[in-house]
């Protein structure tokens, strides 16, 4: 979605084209996540998943949900750091609660404007900021978030014995990518690194809750055996979970993460439980942001009246 169709958008809806664009979408995300989560299932038994949830170890997947929690907890403070790149110095509890809904709306409202589309929308509305500006904030969020996951992949490979490949060229690959895209983004997009370093040493801890968050599904099932290719077959799933078609990233991280699974002669209904329970703990997180869709009110405190705030500009 672009900055432009994000102002347009709520005007779009009212005309017959944008209703029936809306009614497309739906389908378009029920029959793509439908559609990949009846061919993983068809591949994997879904009782296989079914019993694999309902032995778990308990208190394991409390943890599972607690880390993915605390990942939530942390990309909302490095999208925190983002908005201050820009000079707009948010309440830390309004833009959580803000962050909250946004997952409410990625994940449960298939067809509307995402959550990343109402933080834009609400901020400039409220602030009459450039929609560009918060824009390009948020999008700089989703990259530091790409870049933690390479990062990572890199030293998950280390662990990884029979990689095919001289470990010299994924580092490789890393480094001179990273240094790129910081000299790219400081010469093209100054305003946005004024915290580039801590926005993504965040963006690691992001990523590194949620491998966590895998672990102890892993450790649910009493699981003894290496962490480093299931961990690594998730970070890989998790790039194709951003496909704006899908539910949340229902099926099409359930459909990569078995094929994965397959390469690196994983135990394949162990994928799937560990793709399926992930899922099913996002959906859970996000139910947090039901509450201010119910009351918008308590959304709304701690925002700052337009005439109360001062936008910082940055040198």
């Amino acid at each position: 979605m672009t900055e432009d169709e994000i102002i347009d958008e709520g005007a779009e809806h009212k005309t017959w084209k944008g209703k029936l664009w809306g009614v497309i979408k739906v389908i378009l995300i029920i029959v793509v996540t439908g559609g990949l989560l009846y061919w993983v299932f068809s591949k994997v038994p879904f009782a296989k998943i079914k019993f694999r949830l309902a032995h778990a170890n308990r208190a394991w997947l409390t943890a599972a949900i607690l880390c993915y929690l605390g990942s939530m907890l942390f990309s909302s403070w490095r999208l925190l750091s983002f908005f201050k790149s820009i000079g707009l110095r948010l309440d830390w509890r309004f833009n959580l609660r803000l962050y909250f809904l946004g997952l409410c709306y990625n994940v449960l409202l298939p067809g509307g404007i995402g959550g990343d589309g109402y933080k834009i929308y609400l901020l400039h509305k409220t602030y009459k900021l450039p929609t560009k500006k918060v824009f390009w904030a948020i999008l700089f969020d989703r990259l530091s978030g790409f870049w933690a996951i390479g990062a990572i992949v890199v030293g998950l490979i280390i662990l990884i014995p029979s990689f095919p490949y001289h470990l010299g060229i994924p580092l490789s690959i890393v480094s001179v990518g990273s240094v790129i895209y910081y000299f790219v983004a400081r010469k093209f997009f100054r305003d946005y690194t004024h915290n580039f370093f801590s926005g993504h040493l965040k963006a690691i801890g992001v990523q590194s809750m949620q491998l966590l968050s895998i672990v102890c599904l892993l450790l649910a099932q009493d699981f003894n055996g290496k962490f480093a290719p299931y961990l690594l077959s998730f970070l890989f799933s998790s790039l194709a979970a951003v496909i704006p078609f899908s539910l949340g990233g229902g099926g099409i991280r359930d459909a990569l993460f078995l094929t994965l699974a397959r390469q690196f002669n994983l135990t394949e209904d162990m994928a799937v439980y560990l793709s399926f329970g992930f899922y099913l703990i996002s959906i859970i997180v996000a139910l947090i942001g039901i509450y201010y869709v119910i009351r918008p009110k308590r959304l709304e405190k701690g925002l700052q009246a337009p005439s109360e705030f001062s936008l910082t500009e940055q040198k």
